[in-house]
């Protein structure tokens, strides 16, 4: 059986729309600077970057660490904010209607670490689900359909501070899904999965793309971007360097790819050519 399946989907509306997005984080030293060697500066994590993500399409982000895909997520997710342009989730902005973007929204992170270790699967569940105005009748059958669906169901009433790693980022994603959301944003979503967890994920989250989900995926795989993507983007030291359809793309060709956006925005830094 093929790891993952790919699927061709009729072009839709966009769910997701950044328009010449710029995020900044400005830093200053540490209150004891004994030594004097921080000095107060600005990372730009994100540089004027426009976007567009159909419904129902999975997007793969690939870039190096620091190239802003886990910034570009949060921004969705309205956990930040840009400084310049502006970030559209389902025709909603997101720093005008914060709330209603966060209701279609549910985020993966990487490391996600804000379970209690001390109540179990299901109790944690529970808890979330409240958060996300999920309705009181709804959240047993919702809590026993996440948990079949990332294979926890025999672990429900396990206390989370006895879950392994690749327990802990299936709870995460179980945590996402709760609410059924429209976007879902997947941060490194299977680093620490076995090859079978994996596979079922992303069988489970093809099929959810399959039923109109939006799928944002940021990942330094390219045999997993090739594998489940409609679509990848570039990113490198905050810019978008290229975006590309890739549906029957193989893995090396992506790789090509990737390393070829990569070394023409090297190039065109140093003042060569694109």
């Amino acid at each position: 059986m093929r790891l993952y399946q790919v699927h061709n989907r009729a072009p839709a509306m966009d769910a997701i729309v950044l328009e010449s997005v710029t995020k900044i984080f400005r830093h200053r030293p540490a209150l004891f600077n004994w030594m004097g060697t921080e000095r107060t500066g600005e990372t730009r994590a994100l540089r004027d970057v426009s976007l567009r993500i159909s419904a129902g399409e999975v997007m793969a982000l690939l870039g190096p660490n620091g190239s802003g895909k886990t910034t570009l997520l949060k921004l969705v997710s309205t956990m930040l904010q840009p400084d310049a342009g502006q970030v559209l989730v389902g025709g909603a902005n997101s720093r005008t209607a914060s709330q209603r973007v966060r209701r279609q929204v549910g985020f993966v992170v990487a490391g996600e670490r804000s379970f209690f270790p001390r109540l179990s699967a299901r109790e944690n569940l529970e808890f979330f689900a409240a958060m996300d105005d999920v309705p009181r009748r709804l959240r047993k059958a919702r809590i026993n359909t996440v948990l079949e669906q990332t294979g926890l169901q025999d672990a429900g009433d396990l206390l989370v501070m006895k879950f392994s790693a690749g327990m802990y980022q299936r709870l995460g994603i179980a945590r996402a899904l709760i609410k059924r959301p429209a976007i879902l944003l997947l941060d490194e979503p299977t680093r620490s999965l076995d090859p079978p967890s994996a596979e079922r994920f992303w069988n489970l989250a093809l099929s959810l793309a399959e039923e109109g989900s939006t799928i944002v995926i940021a990942t330094h795989s390219f045999r997993e971007a090739a594998a489940v993507a409609d679509r990848v983007a570039v990113l490198h030291r905050g810019e978008l360097v290229a975006a590309h359809k890739i549906s029957r793309t193989s893995e090396n060709e992506l790789r090509d790819f990737y390393f070829q956006s990569v070394e023409e925005d090297l190039a065109v830094a140093a003042g060569g050519w694109r």
